[in-house]
């Protein structure tokens, strides 16, 4: 025992004080061998729009020798004109997760203190660590929604997950406006990664709030997870301070091939539309088959569903999928240790995954 320690020690030993402590973000499983339906990450089950896949295949030439435009200009432009905003409010970065570690050092001051709910993204707390932000998560409620009250003032900033990661639950925007309204001297993040799926945007509210700042992807909703584009809507002065940030680390955040990819995708809102209403429907047709299986399914606005049945661990049910080919997500943390977050797959897919899950039911029943 003495010598594990030792030895841990030692593996940090160059390390600054604050990275020794660290205790990094856990991705979902990517599998390099087995061939799994993959049902854990939240990817599309589509692919990004032809137009994507076209525009990508004619940028691989000698202009990969150049660096990218460090404002991603086209990719900035595109954004506004089809979000019906001002060019000097978008911000884009290296998928949402850059852009929000970006927003944290930004916006939250060293030793101030950051409220978010218990059950959410799990990157918030990393975040806090890792740049000497203190946090407070607030409890949600046995329906796993968010108590508004208690997300008002005596704090430095604000994070919410709209819709909700992992329960899936959307907050309404009466209850973001009293958000923002009750906490008009900081900044309010509303992390929109699943908006697409039918949730209602915060963005309408973007002029009447200078303190909102709305964080978007396309990893998900335009199937873009391999590229890395994230993007941010804010008040000009939010986004001057998320340019300044990221022109003190990194001015190249975004490549060429993925502004082109993601002009590309923006531009193909037709294809956009379509898939998004297919996640949407397979979800709910999902959401029923389970829920009449005995399972209780949160009610999603996301591409994904949070499920728990009375006579199935949802810690077996995990491995139990795991060994039928099926990947999901598990979270052994309080409060969520009964559930498994499921990514709404293909038709087909889900097809195959509601046949297993029967037959888990049937065996135990």
């Amino acid at each position: 025992m003495i010598k594990a320690q030792g030895s841990a020690r030692a593996m940090k030993e160059f390390w600054s004080g604050r990275i020794r402590s660290l205790t990094p973000y856990t991705p979902g499983e990517q599998p390099k061998e087995r061939k799994f339906i993959k049902l854990n990450t939240n990817e599309n089950p589509y692919p990004p729009s032809p137009k994507v896949v076209e525009a990508v295949q004619k940028g691989v030439d000698e202009r990969l020798k150049l660096y990218p435009d460090p404002d991603a200009s086209k990719l900035v432009s595109a954004l506004a004109q089809s979000y019906g905003v001002k060019e000097s409010q978008v911000f884009v970065g290296n998928g949402s997760d850059e852009v929000l570690a970006f927003a944290f050092q930004a916006f939250f001051e060293e030793g101030g203190t950051v409220l978010f709910p218990d059950i959410t993204y799990s990157f918030y707390p990393v975040y806090c660590n890792m740049f000497g932000i203190h946090y407070r998560t607030v409890p949600l409620q046995d329906d796993f929604t968010i108590p508004v009250e208690k997300m008002l003032g005596d704090n430095d900033g604000v994070v919410i997950t709209n819709p909700n990661a992992p329960t899936g639950i959307e907050l309404d925007q009466a209850s973001l406006r009293r958000i923002l309204e009750g906490n008009p001297d900081v900044v309010v993040i509303v992390d929109e990664a699943y908006i697409d799926f039918g949730g209602t945007s915060a963005l309408p509210l973007l002029d009447e709030y200078p303190n909102l700042l709305v964080v978007q992807t396309m990893s998900k909703s335009r199937a873009l997870a391999g590229m890395r584009v994230g993007f941010a809507f804010g008040s000009e002065n939010l986004i001057q301070g998320l340019n300044c940030v990221k022109n003190s680390i990194n001015s190249y955040t975004i490549d060429q091939l993925a502004i082109l990819a993601g002009v590309a995708a923006v531009e193909d809102g037709d294809y956009f539309a379509q898939r998004c209403a297919q996640v949407a429907a397979t979800r709910e047709e999902t959401s029923q088959t389970l829920r009449e299986l005995g399972f209780t399914v949160l009610p999603s606005k996301s591409n994904f569903i949070f499920i728990t049945h009375p006579e199935l661990p949802a810690r077996k049910l995990f491995a139990d999928l795991r060994e039928a080919g099926i990947l999901v997500r598990y979270f052994d943390l309080p409060r969520i240790d009964n559930f498994l977050r499921v990514t709404i797959g293909s038709e087909e897919e889900m097809e195959k995954f509601c046949a297993t899950m029967k037959r888990f039911v049937e065996n135990v029943l």
